[in-house]
């Protein structure tokens, strides 16, 4: 059967990318994944592709099993894995339409399944570098490839959803300097960093979350302009994958290919 090496996590919008590919349905330990998994080839790489809520964008941010999604692109063969999402930015100068290569996250979910290791082995991975770097600069270079405007670091703040953010919160997510807000973030990196996966976010500035203080032509966001931004972009964001691909090398040197080294207690 085929097997892949990159993986694609599809987001909001975002739910097709092979052409004349292999569908495969992948059982996991943890219950069934998002979809169908399509393996095919692409810039002359194998790749597994994954839509995140579904073809039909069926399955709400917090109903999203990440730990089956995970697991099965590593059933796969996979040990990269891009994770386009569309994101609010938090702030002015990150600009709907603008790209943000995203270094760190703040976890503001709850009680989201959230590691693999539940026990008896304890298992305590590092993330103080949660986005593989490797990664993030080829992200970067196919980006700026591009001409396409993109910001190379920032914090997402991912919240629990389906709700959008209070205006007070927002106000409090831009006021920690936090770059964007999400809903999808974690613990999807964090579960790809135990199976010693690397990854990486392409975040895609949709809107300003609860709107731009003192700027009252700044509505808040609403659930079609996600989509509507998202849409309008994916033939690029297609474009950039495909240019990502062949950057990408094929050895691993990165902090999230020995996660698990130093990880285990006892």
């Amino acid at each position: 059967m085929s097997q892949a090496e990159i993986g694609v996590i599809g987001g909001s919008g975002f739910y097709a990318l092979l052409e004349s590919a292999e569908e495969r349905w992948v059982d996991t330990p943890y219950g069934a994944p998002s979809d169908v998994i399509t393996i095919g080839e692409l810039a002359g790489r194998r790749v597994a592709f994954l839509p995140r809520h579904g073809r039909r964008h069926e399955l709400p941010p917090h109903g999203i099993n990440y730990r089956a999604n995970l697991w099965a692109l590593k059933s796969v063969g996979c040990t990269r894995v891009l994770g386009p999402c569309a994101v609010g930015s938090l702030q002015p100068e990150i600009r709907p339409g603008d790209l943000v290569i995203c270094d760190q996250f703040v976890d503001r979910t709850r009680s989201r399944r959230d590691t693999y290791y539940d026990g008896p082995i304890v298992t305590h991975v590092s993330m103080a570098e949660p986005y593989c770097p490797t990664l993030r600069a080829t992200a970067l270079a196919a980006a700026r490839a591009m001409q396409w405007r993109v910001h190379e670091r920032g914090t997402v703040v991912v919240i629990q959803g389906p709700r959008f953010s209070t205006a007070a919160e927002s106000r409090w997510f831009r006021a920690a300097g936090w770059a964007v807000v999400n809903m999808t973030q974690y613990p999807e990196c964090a579960l790809a960093r135990e199976l010693e996966m690397c990854y990486v976010n392409i975040s895609l500035s949709t809107d300003y979350d609860a709107g731009v203080e003192g700027d009252p032509s700044v509505e808040p966001v609403t659930a079609q302009d996600v989509m509507v931004r998202f849409k309008e972009n994916t033939a690029r964001l297609r474009e950039l994958i495909t240019r990502i691909l062949p950057l990408i090398p094929a050895e691993r040197d990165c902090v999230c290919a020995t996660a698990l080294q130093h990880a285990r207690v006892g």
